[in-house]
């Protein structure tokens, strides 16, 4: 059986997608950033974006509360989705500048994405938004 890389829906809120983008394009100029930068660029280009009030609680905002599987290992962590500059490198941080930040942002509940690394095939699903900051959204 091939696997195939799956991009579910991705729902992004009106301020997190301006945001998201500046990073996004930034990301790209540093050799180190570019291939989540990439990613993150590709799935803002697939995003539905929202205003704030019609951001669904069980999509993975900026500063949501998430766990999620990873699907290659049945790891299950939980951890709260920043910005580059707010992550201490503490375990309960993901950046949206890493492949597993950009791989959930936007992503609801039970979905997963799966996509294919230099190293082999990554794939994640979001168990469940366990807080969303709602102020973020704005």
């Amino acid at each position: 059986m091939i696997k195939q890389e799956s991009f579910p829906p991705v729902t992004i809120s009106v301020g997190d997608y301006d945001r998201l983008a500046f990073l996004a394009s930034f990301g790209l100029s540093f050799e180190q950033d570019r291939p989540a930068a990439a990613m993150l660029a590709n799935e803002l280009i697939r995003a539905t974006i929202l205003t704030p009030d019609d951001i669904p609680p069980s999509v993975a905002t900026m500063h949501s509360r998430l766990e999620f599987r990873d699907d290659v290992t049945w790891d299950v962590r939980s951890a709260t989705l920043v910005y580059p500059d707010e992550d201490d490198g503490e375990p309960d941080r993901v950046s949206v500048l890493s492949p597993e930040g950009a791989a959930l942002v936007g992503l609801g509940e039970d979905q997963s994405i799966t996509w294919r690394t230099p190293k082999g095939w990554r794939s994640l699903t979001l168990l469940r938004v366990l807080y969303q900051a709602a102020w973020s959204l704005r």
